[in-house]
C-alpha cells in the first residue's frame, strides 16, 4: 500500500539511448589502441545530408556481441555547402533556400567523409567495410523519384573520397565478404530480399516511391530497433518509429512475421511531412539566428534535459502560446488528392490503393503558415525569456509527437503489444522526451509503458549500420533485430524459407 502511494510521485524517466563510444584495449606502455583496430568489428560509414545538418557518422558494430558504437561523428551545417559554380545545374533547395547542385554536394559529401575517418585516425580505404548514404532535402524537389539526382551525387562524394563500390552494396556471395566479416555471416545461408531491420518495405513503392524520403524512415526504424538495445525495451515488430529531423519521417509496421510462412513484417503506415522547420520557424522570430537559415539548433542545442525543475515560465501563458501554434499546425492522413504535404512530394493516391496509412504533419498548405509561427516567435520572445520559449517549443515538439500518435490509434495501427521510438532533434532535445512520454502514459495505449517507449539519438546513423548488417546477412541470433516482441529470432524461418 505504502509503495502504491508512493508511485503516484514519481516520475517515470524515458528511455534516452546515447551509446557510450566503443571500448578501448591497451596495448604496450603508455599505447592506448582503439579495440575497434584488432577486434571484429563491422565499421560503416553513415552519410547523411538533411535540411540543417550534413553528417558522418562512423559506427562500429562488435561481431561478437552484436552491439553498435559510435567512434566518431563529424557534423557540419547544410546551409554552409559552397555557392553554385557556374555552368552548374541546380536540381534542388533545402527547406530554408539553400542551393545545391550535383557538383557541390559531391565535394561536401566528400570532405565531410574524409574529414571524419582523420578525426578518428581511420583510412576509409582499408578500416571502412560499408557505406550508406541518405539524404533529408526532399522538401523542393518536384516528385519523389528525383531523389534519385541526390542519391548519384552521394554516391559519387564516396567514390571520390576513396571508398570501393564494394562497399557500398551487398556482396555477391559469401566468399566475396572480408576475411574477418566471414565467420559472422550468414551470406551462404539466407539471400538479402531488401528487407531491412526484419520488415519489408511498403507494397506498391517500387519503381513509385510513395514519399520521397523512403529511405531516411527505414534507417530511422531501424535506427531506432538497434538503439533500443542499450535499453530494456524489446523493440521489435509491431512498431512505430517517428524521426523528427528537419523534414518528419518514420514508419508503422506489423506484427504479420508471427505468421509461419512470412518471417517479415510489413511496413503499414509512414508519416511524411514537416518537424523540425517549426521550432525553427518559431525561433526564428525571435532575431537570435540568421532570418533564412537559422535553426532552433543554433539556440538549444541538441541534447535533452531530464530531472531536477524546469521553471519555463507561466503555465497558462506557455499553453496559451502551444495552442496558437497549433492552431496552425495540420496532423492527419495525407489525402490522396495531395502530391506534397509539407512540402515533401507524396503519391498519397498509391498509399491509399496500397493500404499505407500516410501521416502526414504541415503548417497551413505547403507550409504557408510558417510565418504565423515566426511573428509568435517574435512575440512570445519580447514579452517574456528565453526559458519561455525553450518551454514553448518543447512542448510545441511533444504535442506534435502525440498527435501523430494519436493519428496512428485512430486508425487501428498502435495495438498493445506495440512499441513508439523516437530521434531526431525535434523529439529528443529539451523536455520534449519527458512531456511525450507523460501524454503516451496519459492515453493509457500500453500497461506499462515505460516497456514501450525508447527515445534514440542518431537513428540515421544506427540504421545506416543496420542495414550494411543486414546487406551483409550479418546477423546475430542471440541478440535478434527482426521478428516481433518477446518472440524469437526469424533466422531459422529465413533459412528454411531459402530452402
Amino acid at each position: 500500500m505504502c509503495a502504491n502511494f508512493f508511485s503516484r510521485f514519481i516520475k517515470p524517466k524515458p528511455h534516452i539511448v546515447e551509446s557510450p563510444p566503443p571500448p578501448q584495449s591497451v596495448h604496450g606502455p603508455g599505447m592506448r589502441i582503439p579495440e575497434y583496430k584488432n577486434k571484429p568489428y563491422f565499421i560503416v560509414a553513415s552519410v547523411e545530408m538533411g535540411n540543417t545538418t550534413t553528417k558522418c557518422i562512423l559506427t562500429g558494430v562488435n561481431l561478437e556481441t552484436g552491439m553498435s558504437y559510435v567512434i566518431n561523428k563529424h557534423v557540419s551545417m547544410s546551409r554552409d555547402i559552397r555557392k553554385p559554380k557556374s555552368g552548374e545545374a541546380i536540381f534542388g533547395e533545402t527547406l530554408d533556400g539553400t542551393k545545391l547542385t550535383r557538383e557541390s554536394v559531391t565535394e561536401l559529401v566528400r570532405d565531410t567523409l574524409l574529414k571524419c575517418h582523420e578525426e578518428a585516425h581511420l583510412d576509409v580505404n582499408t578500416d571502412l567495410d560499408f557505406v550508406v548514404r541518405s539524404t533529408g532535402v526532399v522538401a523542393e524537389m518536384e516528385s519523389p523519384d528525383q531523389i534519385g539526382d541526390f542519391v548519384i551525387a552521394l554516391a559519387n562524394g564516396c567514390l571520390i573520397a576513396g571508398v570501393p563500390p564494394r562497399k557500398m552494396t551487398p556482396p555477391m556471395s559469401k566468399a566475396n565478404q572480408s576475411e574477418k566479416l566471414q565467420p559472422f555471416s550468414f551470406a551462404d545461408k539466407v539471400v538479402f530480399v531488401g528487407a531491412v531491420a526484419g520488415v519489408i518495405p511498403p507494397v506498391g513503392s517500387t519503381g513509385v516511391e510513395m514519399v520521397a524520403n523512403e529511405m531516411e524512415g527505414e534507417l530511422a526504424m531501424a535506427g531506432i530497433k538497434e538503439g533500443a538495445k542499450w535499453t530494456d525495451v524489446d523493440f521489435r515488430n509491431p512498431c512505430i518509429s517517428i524521426d523528427f529531423g528537419t523534414t518528419l519521417d518514420g514508419r508503422i509496421t506489423s506484427d504479420v512475421a508471427r505468421e509461419a510462412q512470412n518471417p517479415f513484417a510489413k511496413t503499414i503506415g509512414n508519416f511524411c511531412g514537416l518537424a523540425g522547420a517549426i521550432p525553427d520557424a518559431i525561433v526564428r522570430g525571435t532575431g537570435l539566428v540568421h532570418e533564412r537559415t537559422g535553426t532552433a539548433l543554433d539556440v538549444f542545442g541538441e541534447h535533452s534535459v531530464t530531472g531536477g525543475l524546469f521553471k519555463g515560465g507561466n503555465k497558462k501563458v506557455v499553453d496559451d502560446y502551444v495552442n496558437r501554434c497549433h492552431n496552425h499546425i495540420d496532423i492527419r492522413i495525407v489525402p490522396p488528392e495531395r502530391d506534397r504535404f509539407g512540402r515533401v512530394p507524396v503519391n498519397a493516391r498509391l498509399a491509399k490503393e496500397s493500404g499505407i496509412a500516410m501521416i502526414g504533419c504541415d503548417c497551413g498548405i505547403n507550409s504557408s503558415e510558417l510565418d504565423d509561427l515566426v511573428a509568435i516567435g517574435a512575440e512570445l520572445y519580447k514579452k517574456f525569456n528565453l526559458a519561455t520559449l525553450n518551454d514553448v517549443v518543447d512542448r510545441v515538439c511533444a504535442r506534435m509527437a502525440l498527435r501523430l500518435i494519436d493519428v496512428a490509434i485512430d486508425q487501428n495501427l498502435v495495438p498493445r503489444n506495440a512499441s513508439i521510438g523516437l530521434t531526431g532533434r525535434a523529439a529528443i532535445s529539451g523536455r520534449k522526451p519527458d512531456y511525450i512520454l507523460k501524454g503516451i502514459i496519459e492515453r493509457n495505449i500500453f500497461d506499462n509503458p515505460n516497456d514501450h517507449v525508447v527515445f534514440v539519438d542518431d537513428g540515421l546513423a544506427r540504421g545506416a549500420a543496420l542495414m550494411g548488417r543486414c546487406m551483409n546477412s550479418l546477423g546475430k541470433p542471440k541478440n535478434p533485430i527482426g521478428g516481433v516482441r518477446s518472440g524469437p529470432c526469424i533466422m531459422n524461418r529465413r533459412i528454411k524459407i531459402g530452402k
